[in-house]
């Protein structure tokens, strides 16, 4: 592979990488802060200038004990999030007590419902209690083909647990999907960090 030099040889006093040197292929588009928040919605940024968009969620931390962190997306830019989704949701689970399990969870799927779709259930609102994890999506603004989704995250269980959970699915429709709405099943969010970020294909 041939060696890449900034045009004045000095790295000290470069003021433009050359074209061909890579960088972040993660890029930030906005940051979203809850704080007793009912829910936080990405109505902007969510478009055809990436095949691949992730939100970084980070600490989200519920005001209601026992509640399940949600998600669910629209095509009108946040007048509606109701999407057709068929999901798949799985957990690894290990108590403070030693007491563990891996198990498929059937009472968080969906098959073909508009209703919003579990991140996690049964989230703690102690204050070592929160949710952090990226939910990856593919390709929002094609007219063709559904909408894949993952989603790997962390929570602390309200009985004192790690749950590892797992979720992926699909948005099944062919209109472009441009906003995102995050919410606690019941109560609010009452403090955490969303980031959206546009990731670049080299």
């Amino acid at each position: 592979m041939a060696l890449k030099f900034a045009n004045n040889q000095s790295l000290t006093s470069t003021t433009a990488l050359p074209s061909a040197v890579p960088t972040d292929n993660l890029i930030l588009i906005s940051t979203q802060t809850a704080s007793n928040s009912s829910s936080v919605s990405f109505t902007t940024g969510i478009n055809g200038t990436y095949d691949e968009y992730q939100f970084h969620f980070i600490n989200c931390h519920p005001a209601t004990d026992s509640v399940d962190f949600q998600f669910n997306l629209s095509t009108d830019s946040g007048s509606n999030y109701n999407v057709t989704k068929t999901t798949t949701f799985f957990q690894a689970f290990h108590t403070e007590a030693d007491v563990s399990y891996f198990e498929y969870q059937v009472d968080n799927d969906l098959a073909q419902s508009t209703g919003f779709q579990n991140i996690c259930d049964n989230l703690g609102n102690l204050d070592d209690e929160c949710i952090s994890g990226i939910l990856t999506l593919f390709n929002p603004s094609s007219t063709t083909y559904v909408k894949h989704f993952i989603i790997r995250s962390n929570q602390v269980h309200k009985d004192s647990a790690s749950f590892d959970t797992f979720v992926a699915g699909y948005a099944n429709t062919t209109s472009a999907v441009n906003a995102i709405r995050f919410q606690m099943s019941s109560g609010n969010i009452a403090d955490g960090i969303i980031k959206l970020y546009g990731v670049k294909k080299s």
